[in-house]
């Protein structure tokens, strides 16, 4: 009998659990000052580097929230604040030494969490689900 919860609650589940293992998958390499607050902010840093209000505005949190996890960030070596190549008044937030490994790492977990997942659901329906959601994503994501 398939599962009566709403769509959304079944979306956030896996998730909120993908969080939580890379969370521990980090930690055991000795990222464990990395909180998920301030991992959220992290993965949304783009490779060239990203203004604070871009991140404060992609991790749905306000300018001020952002700029105090960017500290605890740069004082944990994670990134570093450069000058804005295209604006010389503003400054751009861009991944540091120790976050570069931090994102291997992080990387490193989604991988294993992916094929654990498909090793659960199968080939055909890992690849329906990453179809289905990419579809959503259309709709979904305003940074597309």
């Amino acid at each position: 009998m398939p599962d009566p919860s709403p769509t959304p609650l079944l979306l956030f589940i896996p998730y909120r659990y993908a969080e939580n293992a890379s969370l521990e998958h980090l930690a055991a390499r000795g990222f464990d000052d990395l909180t998920l607050a301030q991992a959220r902010v992290f993965a949304r840093i783009a490779d060239s580097g990203s203004r604070l209000t871009e991140l404060a505005e992609s991790a749905q949190v306000t300018k001020q929230t952002a700029g105090y996890m960017v500290d605890q960030l740069e004082a944990g070596g994670y990134v570093e604040r450069v000058p804005d190549p295209t604006d010389a008044r503003a400054r751009l937030v861009r991944v540091a030494g120790r976050g570069e490994q931090a994102r291997a790492a992080a990387t490193e977990a989604l991988r294993q969490l992916e094929a654990t997942w498909e090793a659960h659901l199968g080939p055909r329906r890992m690849a329906a689900l990453r179809d289905a959601l990419s579809a959503l994503r259309e709709i979904t994501d305003p940074y597309l």
